[in-house]
């Protein structure tokens, strides 16, 4: 027989093996070990009883070295979506096998499973203790009936085993000073028997996260009763549709996600929860945890590859049937899916950054295709797909315009920094009205949510004299200063490069260096002067590297423990702290300045979504909005959270400018090691491009020209986009330019959809 491959190489794509008369013949998804150049590797199954072209003959055709699985250990259907996402993304297949797969299954491991031993009493050690074994002499083959002698040691483990009925984890005797030795004894003398049991590495157990207190008997709003009821029915109709659930934040969109979740569990199919960032992933998976029970498992690059492998495992065996993940527990392996909800659709986070470059909310859609279910986005600031889609009905559009209970949004107000910079100087962080309010709640015993997107303590390092920066040797951008005092170091957020910060201009020798740009350490640092009674924490990429920490603090923060919380977006969205009625946000404008059509959209939706994290319990709350752009129209709508108007204004631009959702795009990325060559590259391909649709029927070609980024992790990057409304045709087009280049190809980089330009 022969089968198609997919082995875990990302450039590679599908490869043809022959399975001996000796191995037992594979399923689509059973894993092979297979010989790849001087080693083996393990693959997955893509597909059987293929056909080879007519130039290749049998005999060269490599036979596989083993199979481990009869049946199926990835499923089909999961198979055939990791094949459309190499396909549709222009990967190679072994790109996907990561995401497919699971840690520590690439062999047929006994290991991959924890084990512990257990040591339990026998009815000759029980015998001994109660005295029904008569003590005397010593002798170590001691059975039932025979003499025992017991030291005052082996009394004390032989009572700590005999106090639990099912046994003791050796571990745990080791830890109140009982040896691995002693016990070995006693097993000789035929007290106790030591037997190694299976532990399952479940991830709620270390999560400090509890899901929050339900209300009994709680009604819906009427918009959530309708948005149900529709639901409901799309759900009981087994066919595959496409809902855009548009709540404003604080509309009660997890409560519907619940009901019908458990409507779609009553009918015995499965629930595949996405959810953006790991940072949601615990609570959003405890109130899952709260509602289904252990039935609820979850997926994400956070945990431990041994939990990761125990969940992975669960799903595949039928033990749960609710999946809640990140954009890679698409691929999860779970049964008979009738609904996938995807939670903050709009998310960047949902689009992977290295090959595959798969967008998680699209790959989700293409399998609730495949599994004739409904598939559910859920937003209150949808991505301009999205709801472009529902407004030209391509998706069922279902709006939640109110908060649950009537609770009021709240009142923002908009902050001119131009004038504040006028009246206290260009150093000032915190308005005046800011301040006060930050004030206010502290006195009221209320909290807040300070948001500046934007990491460090500074941005810039620069010479008063000659007007040079601190930049990064590796890339186009300027190194950012961490931390304080002796330990400052500016670093570069790409590559990671890191120096101590200079005394002196590396230009021009001068010592007249001054730092510019503010970022969220120094945002914390200035608020524990301001108010150093007050319990401040900091929530970003540098504060919560150790695992547990952004869950830890999180919980304090939701727990009162907390007085002010300052972060990045990551604590933007989804997120519910009901005592929190102030939110200040110190830059709204930090990303308007980028080279990226995205821009106007993703501060609209930062904004709406941070400003939704205030006000979520009985008090009201107030947004604070610090801008130099203050009429700027993403800002405007951002602030009345009006998504409709902002949609409008935004389209204007983007058919203007023939961007998405008007056409499709494919960003391509070219490197080399000098900028001429990554431009002669770049070129070489467009002119391919070009010549393979000259009258631009089906695509057209912008650029080559410097990326925003023109220089990354050393090498220079040249950029071109493929614009048109037949995304197939400039895939291939594409595709069959970087097949005359083998050379360019694996230097370049193919983002299809993409969420960023940069």
């Amino acid at each position: 027989m022969l089968i198609s491959v997919v082995v875990p190489v990302p450039a590679l794509q599908e490869l043809t093996y022959d399975v001996p008369d000796d191995q037992p013949p594979p399923t689509v998804g059973a894993r092979v070990v297979v010989p790849l150049g001087t080693r083996l590797v393990t693959g997955i199954v893509a597909a059987c009883d293929v056909s080879l072209p007519p130039d290749v003959s049998r005999g060269s055709v490599r036979p596989v070295a083993r199979v481990l699985d009869r049946e199926a250990f990835v499923p089909a259907d999961v198979v055939a979506l990791a094949r459309w996402t190499a396909d549709y993304y222009g990967a190679g297949a072994g790109a996907t096998v990561t995401a497919v797969l699971p840690p520590l299954s690439r062999e047929a491991r006994s290991d991959a499973h924890k084990t512990r031993r257990r040591a339990v009493i026998t009815q000759t050690g029980a015998a001994a203790l109660s005295g029904g074994v008569r003590v005397s002499g010593s002798r170590s083959d001691a059975g039932p009936g025979r003499l025992v002698s017991l030291t005052s040691k082996q009394t004390e483990a032989l009572r700590l085993i005999e106090s639990a009925p099912a046994g003791v984890p050796v571990a745990d005797l080791a830890r109140q000073g009982v040896g691995s030795q002693l016990i070995a004894r006693l097993a000789r003398q035929n007290l106790v028997t030591v037997h190694l049991e299976r532990v399952e590495r479940d991830p709620f157990d270390a999560s400090p996260f509890s899901a929050p207190p339900v209300e009994p008997g709680r009604r819906l709003t009427p918009a959530q009763a309708v948005a149900l009821d529709r639901l409901t029915h799309l759900s009981a109709a087994g066919r595959f549709r496409v809902a855009l659930l548009h709540g404003v934040t604080g509309s009660g969109k997890t409560e519907v996600y619940l009901r019908l979740a458990a409507e779609v569990r009553r009918a015995g199919r499965g629930v595949l929860m996405l959810v953006p960032e790991i940072a949601l992933t615990p609570a959003v998976a405890a109130i899952f945890r709260e509602a289904f029970g252990r039935e609820v498992a979850v997926q994400h690059s956070g945990l431990s590859a041994g939990e990761r492998h125990d969940q992975w495992q669960r799903i595949r065996a039928g033990e749960v049937d609710v999946v809640v993940g990140t954009r890679s527990a698409v691929f999860a392996p779970l049964a008979r899916v009738g609904l996938i909800i995807v939670d903050e659709e709009h998310d960047g986070s949902y689009k992977q950054d290295e090959s595959p470059r798969y967008n998680g909310r699209d790959v989700a859609i293409v399998r609730g295709r495949s599994n004739e279910a409904l598939v559910v986005l859920g937003s209150a600031t949808p991505s301009l797909e999205s709801y472009h889609h529902a407004v030209t009905g391509r998706y069922e559009h279902l709006v939640l315009d109110r908060r649950v209970h009537d609770r009021p949004l709240a009142a923002v107000t908009i902050v001119d920094m131009r004038a504040e910079y006028a009246a206290e100087g260009p150093e000032v962080i915190f308005s005046r009205t800011l301040r006060d309010a930050i004030e206010t709640r502290l006195e009221r015993n209320e909290q807040a949510l300070i948001l500046l997107n934007r990491r460090g303590f500074s941005t810039a390092v620069f010479c008063r004299q000659c007007a040079g920066t601190v930049d990064c040797p590796n890339c186009s951008v300027s190194l950012v200063v961490h931390g304080e005092g002796s330990a400052k170091r500016a670093r570069c957020h790409y590559c990671n490069h890191s120096v101590r910060v200079p005394q002196a201009c590396l230009l021009c020798g001068a010592g007249y260096l001054e730092q510019s740009g503010v970022g969220t350490e120094q945002v914390e640092a200035h608020l524990r002067t301001l108010f150093p009674a007050a319990r401040i924490a900091r929530v970003d990429r540098d504060a919560i590297r150790r695992r547990g920490v952004l869950q830890s603090l999180l919980t304090r923060f939701r727990d009162g423990g907390l007085d002010v919380l300052v972060g990045t977006q990551m604590i933007a969205k989804g997120h519910d702290f009901p005592a929190v009625t102030l939110v200040g946000v110190i830059s709204a404008d930090v990303g308007l300045g980028m080279a990226d059509f995205r821009a106007a959209e993703r501060t609209f939706q930062l904004l709406t979504q941070v400003a939704g994290r205030a006000g979520r319990g009985d008090r009201k709350g107030e947004a604070i909005v610090q801008t130099l752009y203050p009429d700027h129209y993403s800002i405007q709508f951002a602030c009345v959270q009006d998504y409709p108007g902002f949609y409008d204004r935004e389209l204007q631009f983007r058919r203007a400018m023939r961007y998405p959702p008007v056409l499709s795009l494919i960003n391509t990325v070219v490197r080399a090691k000098t900028f001429v060559g990554a431009m002669a590259d770049a070129t070489a391909l467009v002119v391919r491009l070009r010549a393979a649709d000259p009258d631009e029927e089906s695509f057209a070609v912008l650029g080559p020209a410097p990326a925003p980024l023109a220089r990354l992790r050393g090498e220079f990057r040249v950029q071109f986009l493929v614009k048109g409304r037949d995304r197939r045709r400039m895939r291939e087009a594409l595709e069959a330019a970087l097949a005359t280049r083998p050379d360019v190809s694996k230097r370049t980089m193919v983002d299809v959809d993409p969420v960023s330009v940069l």
